[in-house]
């Protein structure tokens, strides 16, 4: 089988198991529900047919458990997405899509808005923090000297570090009461508050910024080889990796203001589909999407089910599963090496 027929297999395999994740997560909770009821639900508000559910079961598969999984299915392909372009764009094997400073950014717009109790728009607010933060890790790397990858992972560390120390401040000095459990719950990542605007949010974002992305492996594949060889094939460097900087930049401020900051998705997915198909990002950026979108459903189910009545912050739940597994592939290199 060759390379491409492979990387349709693949997809074609994964896309159906995101499909049939998100239909098989809705079912999961307290109340019994299945997947003929789900999607019977789903196409009756699509206005075909009628609802198999009555008004209390139909309401908790539409308004509850469908944003959520969908929530968790956008979040998970487009961080794992960005992973996968920040570790080519920086030819860094440890870049996520934080690097810049961007969940730092959010943390502290999210937090800022949760203390003052104006919790409608935290979602504005960490999309701000998050592009400020981005605009000063920027201009932080230019004042340095010319712009470089290596200049500009520096910054966002520095500007990273900044905003989390400031976030903590705000913390220490204003929570009070519930406030701590809000914040907590934010800074850790969660998707307990996700409806259908936060899948707009997401959805839209992934769509619009996430596609044009996955669809650049080509442009990506040349950067492996140096700057020098991928102007020797026409690209223009300097903007290339600025625009795709700018544009996972963007779309993870979208994600990260529904989710909070949800760890190792981008980190370590990109690294498992790379063992699988190999190098080329062509193959690898749809490929970790979907990969992604997967993982997140099933670790936000766990998240939501596992201590149930009390939930997790469902960036514990990949912490949990993402740290062990980055350690393995990293012995798994280092045998291969």
């Amino acid at each position: 089988m060759t390379s491409r027929a492979r990387t349709w297999s693949w997809g074609v395999a994964l896309g159906a198991a995101l499909l049939l994740s998100i239909a098989v997560a809705t079912t999961i909770g307290p109340a019994p529900l299945s997947v003929p009821d789900v999607i019977g639900s789903v196409l009756a508000h699509l206005g075909i047919g009628r609802s198999p559910l009555d008004t209390l079961h139909d309401g908790i598969v539409w308004q509850l458990r469908l944003p959520r999984v969908l929530t968790a299915a956008a979040v998970g392909a487009g961080l794992s997405l960005v992973g996968g372009v920040m570790q080519a764009l920086t030819r860094n094997q440890l870049a996520d899509p934080y690097l810049l400073g961007l969940s730092s950014g959010a943390s502290l717009g999210a937090v800022s808005v949760l203390l003052l109790g104006v919790t409608l728009l935290l979602p504005v607010a960490a999309f701000g923090g998050a592009i400020l933060a981005l605009l000063a890790t920027l201009a932080l790397a230019s004042s340095l000297g010319r712009i470089t990858p290596t200049r500009t992972v520096l910054a966002g560390v520095a500007v990273s570090s900044l905003a989390a120390a400031i976030t903590s401040f705000v913390i220490f000095w204003a929570a009070t009461g519930d406030s701590y459990r809000d914040v907590l719950n934010w800074l850790l990542g969660s998707l307990a508050g996700a409806r259908w605007p936060q899948v707009a949010i997401a959805a839209g974002a992934l769509l619009v910024i996430g596609v044009p992305i996955a669809f650049s492996g080509r442009v990506l594949d040349a950067f492996a080889f140096g700057d020098t060889t991928a102007a020797s094939l026409g690209f223009s460097v300097s903007r290339v990796r600025w625009g795709l900087l700018g544009a996972s930049a963007l779309l993870t401020g979208a994600l990260v203001s529904v989710s909070g900051s949800i760890g190792f998705v981008g980190l370590v997915l990109p690294h498992a589909v790379r063992l699988i198909v190999g190098p080329s990002n062509r193959a690898l950026l749809p490929l970790s999407a979907l990969v992604g979108g997967v993982f997140l459903v099933w670790a936000d189910t766990l998240a939501r089910t596992v201590f149930d009545p009390r939930e997790l912050p469902v960036g514990i739940v990949t912490a949990l599963i993402g740290a062990p597994v980055f350690a393995i592939l990293l012995a798994r290199r280092r045998s291969e090496a």
